[in-house]
């Protein structure tokens, strides 16, 4: 009885959110990191690329965040008495990791490839908003099926979207692109 009732709890909780959407998002979501890092400052102001930091992006699934050394390239001259800097410093020195609360989440479910956007000529403002903007990172997009097969559907290079409208190979719209 105890498990219908659940059964039952849950499909009216899935129906009354089918009429606002049925994919969770966490678009806005900016949460509070262990260190204060403005994108806006290192992105916007300097100027510094995304793939600098990110170096996994064009390499493999995952961007990655950046290991603490790759922010002392340029802290160990500039402003090394900066009091976010010195959080660094004193991690390093530790040999601990940096505890970054992630932002961006795809279901286990998902499979996204960050090298086969960066390298297809898709720019990260596109899924991850005006970072050179963010004084702390959020969830620009919803990130959610919708969103994501639209952009596959409308913005995908020429040649890509002839081959993808030829039946049977339909790669970017296909489930097995992204669900396996």
């Amino acid at each position: 009885m105890l498990r219908r009732h659940r059964v039952l709890t849950l499909g009216l909780l899935l129906a009354a959110l089918g009429s606002v959407g049925c994919e969770p998002t966490n678009q806005g979501y900016a949460p509070a990191q262990p260190i204060v890092y403005s994108h806006a400052v290192h992105a916007g102001e300097l100027e510094i690329p995304c793939q600098y930091c990110h170096f996994g992006a064009e390499r493999g699934r995952y961007a990655g965040i950046p290991p603490a050394q790759i922010c002392m390239n340029c802290h160990e001259r500039s402003v090394p008495d900066h009091p976010e800097v010195k959080k660094i410093v004193a991690a390093l020195q530790a040999k601990q990791p940096i505890r970054w609360v992630r932002v961006h989440w795809l279901p286990d479910h998902v499979y996204f490839n960050h090298s086969a956007h960066v390298n297809g000529g898709v720019v990260c403002q596109t899924c991850h908003g005006p970072v050179q903007e963010m004084g702390r990172v959020a969830q620009w997009a919803p990130l959610t099926m919708g969103w994501c097969v639209d952009c596959h559907r409308t913005s995908a290079p020429a040649d890509v979207l002839a081959i993808a409208s030829t039946p049977r190979a339909n790669r970017l719209t296909d489930c097995g692109t992204c669900h396996h």
